[in-house]
């Protein structure tokens, strides 16, 4: 048996930034080096960012990113680096399909890519560039549309010889599918599988990719190495949790989700293949000294942990790669705003998140307090800017429009798209982003004014649903305790019914059903796609069935219009789910 010592450089690369990109990058393959690993596995598309998305259709910027793997191949040390970036799919490089075949491979449209190009695992060590792996499977489902720009490799599977090892590289994809490249490159006579990553996450994610591995590992007799992305890119966020399985699926080293990590393991596999491939300066690299390295398996999250995780760090990835160094947040003394606001401190930190209240005639004293008590526990700057002048005004004005005073849902509207106002106003004097406060219930069934509570420029809770608000506002409180800190968010936010309190006395539940019945119809409608007839096959009321259909078909409009926010399901209102404004196929069960 040979001893092959991985690193897997888990980093958090900026869709663009090429030379900042490369610089992690090469720092990843010099401590990895210095630490004696044979091998450096970092994530997919590392150097140019993912989804880089049509900035591919920019000869540019393909020219850019070749010129930039061509530098860091030169300063490259002498172990061999598995780096993802794109290439032009030059048969001598990368084996792919020819440019005759290109129509056949581009995508269900037909379309042929602007130029040939393959999303590749590039081999760098010893100061050059050995040549690349493409990727074979192209994903083009949920958020992925890789057919758009990459065309897939091709040719035979190749494994390369490091420290006595034969090596598989596959890129993400390829390891998902069985009788796939992995299979192939275990014919091949690979020992070790490296496998560099951009698996957005959603919750559950982990469990499924360890699944998958062991299914892989359970079918070539191969051990795995697998290295994800984290940080945050625009709504998707990529949360690490790179693993290491040896040859009968135990996890033998695992990096801790949602940071930056380097993580380095003594991996025992067979004695390499004959057919190994050779790379000068690295497979002939004398061996290192010194003992084996220590495996280091982090902790697995909380489940709600997790997801609290994830709005956090795609929230400041979203902030500092944009250029924004503070928030604002609405604090109407409510659940969802409680939730964002805390998020917002624990991303950027709370010196640089500004809360404004903003009471109306309607709003109750209780919530006001709360949303003081929640400002000072939090230790955030909570500035009161009530809206009854404007208000009032409003009313004047738009009474010789309308013939009557606003009222009933015109009025509710106006006094969210006041607050919405001076919540822009305050972001264009100070440049601190808006943070909305929507959550998925809302925004699924059309409970949120369009250019009043959907105003800003990130929204955090997007993809949460109310009952998930409450989970993680009680999972952050517990946090706190934990640590002996002071619970962030005050009780009585979460005792109370939810109001939007923008008339006397007013519920949620006037308007939509009990969370705790809206939020499983809501899931299996919109995240499982099942239609209404399904839905109530399954045992769901037939006119809260209806009713709820009804609500999401007709709010497709305002989701169109709403900021970005962060994914943490299968199926978020975004890249996931793209439904025709215009539509008339019906709601209602059959």
């Amino acid at each position: 048996m040979a001893t092959i010592r991985v690193g897997l450089a888990q980093l958090d690369c900026t869709v663009g930034d090429l030379p900042g990109n490369a610089d992690r990058v090469l720092k990843a393959l010099r401590d990895a080096a210095d630490q004696g690993c044979d091998l450096v596995v970092a994530p997919e598309l590392a150097l140019v960012g993912y989804p880089p998305e049509d900035l591919l259709l920019k000869d540019g910027f393909v020219d850019d990113a070749v010129s930039t793997l061509e530098k860091l191949a030169s300063a490259a040390p002498g172990c061999l680096g598995v780096v993802g970036t794109v290439l032009p799919a030059d048969p001598g490089l990368v084996a792919v399909r020819g440019p005759d075949d290109a129509r056949d491979v581009a995508g269900a449209a037909g379309r042929v890519p602007h130029r040939h190009l393959a999303n590749v695992a590039a081999l760098v060590g010893a100061g050059r560039l050995h040549g690349a792996v493409a990727k074979r499977r192209l994903p083009n489902y949920a958020v992925f549309d890789e057919e758009r720009w990459f065309l897939p490799g091709d040719g035979p599977a190749t494994t390369l010889l490091v420290a006595d090892a034969s090596v598989g590289v596959a890129v993400c994809e390829d390891v998902w599918v069985a009788d796939g490249p992995a299979a192939a490159l275990a014919t091949a006579g690979a020992g070790l599988l490296c496998v560099c990553n951009a698996s957005p996450y959603f919750r559950g994610r982990l469990r499924d990719r360890l699944e998958v591995l062991r299914d892989r590992v359970s079918e070539t007799g191969c051990a795995i190495a697998f290295v994800n992305l984290v940080g945050g890119q625009d709504e998707l966020v990529f949360d690490g949790g790179s693993l290491v399985l040896d040859r009968t699926g135990e996890v033998v080293a695992a990096a801790p989700m949602f940071e930056e990590a380097l993580l380095v393991v003594d991996v025992p596999v067979p004695d390499a293949d004959e057919r190994a491939r050779v790379l000068p300066g690295v497979s002939d690299r004398p061996r290192r000294d010194g003992p084996a390295t220590p495996a280091r398996i982090a902790a697995p999250l909380d489940p709600t942990e997790e997801v609290y995780a994830a709005l956090v760090t795609g929230t400041r990835d979203y902030l500092r790669k944009n250029g924004f160094e503070r928030a604002v947040v609405a604090l109407s003394g409510g659940v969802d705003s409680s939730l964002v606001a805390a998020v917002a401190v624990d991303a950027i930190g709370a010196d640089q998140v500004l809360g404004i209240s903003m009471p109306s005639r309607y709003s109750s004293e209780g919530s006001v307090e709360d949303a003081a008590e929640l400002a000072r526990r939090l230790g955030i700057r909570c500035v009161s800017a009530p809206i009854e002048p404007a208000h009032a005004a409003f009313a004047r004005v738009l009474e010789p429009v309308i013939g009557e005073d606003p009222h009933g849902l015109t009025d509710e509207n106006l006094q969210s798209r006041i607050r919405g106002v001076i919540l822009m106003a305050v972001s264009n004097a100070t440049g601190a982003i808006v943070l909305t406060t929507g959550n998925k219930s809302e925004i699924a069934t059309g409970y949120t004014t369009l250019y009043g509570d959907s105003v800003g420029g990130f929204a955090v809770i997007k993809d949460v649903v109310k009952t998930l608000v409450y989970e993680l506002c009680r999972w952050r409180n517990t946090s706190a305790v934990r640590t002996g800190a002071t619970p962030p968010i005050p009780e009585e936010v979460l005792v109370k019914p939810p109001s939007a309190e923008l008339r006397p006395d007013q519920l949620d539940a006037d308007s939509l059903p009990a969370y705790e019945e809206l939020d499983p119809i809501l899931e299996a409608y919109v995240e499982g796609d099942r239609t209404a007839t399904e839905l109530v096959a399954a045992g769901h009321d037939p006119a809260l069935v209806d009713r709820v259909c009804a609500l999401v078909d007709a709010a497709e409009y305002k989701r169109r219009q709403l900021p970005p926010g962060v994914r943490i399901t299968s199926k978020s209102f975004g890249k996931d789910r793209r439904l025709p404004i215009t539509n008339r196929y019906g709601a209602r069960h059959v």
